[in-house]
């Protein structure tokens, strides 16, 4: 049976403030007693008694709804100024090559240097692009050339930041806690994902777009301190001395060919999310088939559920986030997102199409937190970075190239047939791969 090794960690010291060598509480790794009656479902909330994680994760519940108001703000202000749906896809793209960039280097950078240090200049140099976003529209710039240039520089940062702070979390909590902190995570990104526009179409008439940036940029400012807060997360004392080149990626990619777990956990997410993404079809659903519950209901419901059911699969992640057996949970969770992109696709009423997105949303929840624990405990401490980098350019890049598919999909087949036929292709493509190569399946902790 393979199973995961504990890679002995230890946060060291920073050269020039007294910070403690290891964040978590001494009783951190201890098994807890079993949990009983309604607690037994919901969420586990271990990791918050580490302070160090804690601090990390408040930051992320600020940040998780402000960053929505500018990823709201950006394309309105770009739609706003040419009256063109077709420029603010080109935006979109616009950020896109930038984010797979920075994101493949920084996990390189990540595996360099003290994390910590990393997440304070790039969380400063996003906060800083946030009031640069806030000045041209105050100014009235009114230039798409302006905005792009912003959003690639914000993705940058942003391709930068993320590895850094999802390999900083193997550092703070126990690896049997490792799901419960991507639950807590995951659940607050997927709640500002549901919450951060709905108080932006609220903030927009009352106060304005601009200031929408500004709120984002102070939220940021939240961030930056939380993140100084935190203890030193330099390269540990086994690790050799490098550069972050070329090479280093290049490294971080042989390492992933050559352990099958890491690559099947790649793997898994490209098939969910490139097979079975259906969200550029919603609009077509939503003024063909579900056209007379009204457009605007349909398409507003549409976009909602998953996350929505991501959200409170979270909420009740004490059923599932203390499960050992990882890889049987990702591949469990693929099939099931398989299936109830299926049931959606074959759902003629609004209602049960919300209820399988809902479900979609859910088997994603649990998909997202076994595949990050595998990342986190799977490979080694001088890897995290880069594997966090290649998982960041996966979950970016993926839905996008699903936005492709399926638009084209829809186009040839129709909607309905577009998003079933790929919710089948999950199913079989997952299970065979499933099958065909047992390391996935074999790996638990």
């Amino acid at each position: 049976m393979y199973r995961a090794t504990r890679n002995r960690v230890d946060t060291g010291e920073s050269s020039t403030e007294p910070r403690s060598t290891d964040p978590r509480t001494p009783a951190a790794d201890e098994t807890p007693p079993p949990r009983r009656g309604w607690r037994r479902w919901a969420m586990d909330t271990r990791p918050l008694r580490i302070p160090a994680y804690r601090r990390l994760w408040t930051s992320t519940i600020v940040t998780a709804v402000g960053s929505q108001l500018t990823a709201v703000a950006v394309p309105k202000q770009i739609y706003d100024i040419t009256g063109s749906s077709a420029w603010v896809g080109a935006a979109s793209m616009a950020g896109l090559l930038p984010l797979i960039v920075f994101a493949l280097w920084g996990g390189a950078v990540a595996d360099t240097m003290d994390r910590r240090k990393l997440l304070l200049i790039t969380n400063s140099g996003i906060a800083v692009t946030s009031v640069l976003f806030w000045l041209q529209a105050v100014s009235g710039l009114d230039s798409v050339a302006a905005l792009m240039v912003l959003l690639a520089v914000q993705q940058a940062f942003w391709g930068l930041n993320a590895p850094a702070r999802n390999a900083s979390i193997a550092r703070l909590v126990p690896e049997g806690q490792l799901p419960a902190a991507n639950a807590l995570g995951s659940t607050v990104m997927q709640t500002g994902q549901v919450v951060g526009p709905l108080l932006a179409g609220v903030l927009i008439p009352v106060i304005g777009l601009p200031e929408l940036y500004l709120i984002d940029a102070l939220a940021l400012c939240v961030t930056v301190w939380a993140v100084y807060r935190l203890p030193s997360l330099p390269p540990l004392a086994s690790a050799v001395a490098r550069r972050a080149g070329v090479r280093e990626i290049a490294e971080g990619f042989r390492y992933i060919s050559a352990h099958k777990v890491l690559l099947l956990s790649f793997l898994a997410d490209i098939v969910a999310m490139v097979l079975g993404m259906p969200r550029a079809l919603f609009p077509q659903l939503a003024s063909e088939t579900y056209a007379p519950y009204g457009e605007g209901l349909a398409l507003g419901l549409l976009f909602a559920a998953i996350p929505i059911g991501a959200v409170l699969g979270g909420l009740f992640s004490g059923t599932f986030s203390r499960a050992r057996r990882h890889g049987w949970m990702v591949i469990g969770a693929v099939v099931a997102w398989g299936v109830a992109i299926t049931g959606f696709g074959l759902s003629s009423s609004l209602w049960l199409a919300v209820v399988f997105l809902a479900v979609a949303g859910v088997a994603d929840m649990v998909s997202m937190v076994f595949r990050g624990a595998i990342l986190l405990s799977a490979a080694t401490d001088e890897m995290r970075g880069r594997m966090q980098g290649v998982f960041t350019v996966v979950v970016a890049g993926g839905p996008r190239l699903a936005d492709v598919l399926h638009g084209t999909a829809g186009s040839v087949f129709g909607a309905r047939a577009a998003v079933a036929g790929g919710g089948l292709l999950v199913v079989v493509v997952m299970l065979t791969l499933a099958f065909a190569v047992p390391a996935l399946r074999r790996y638990r902790i």
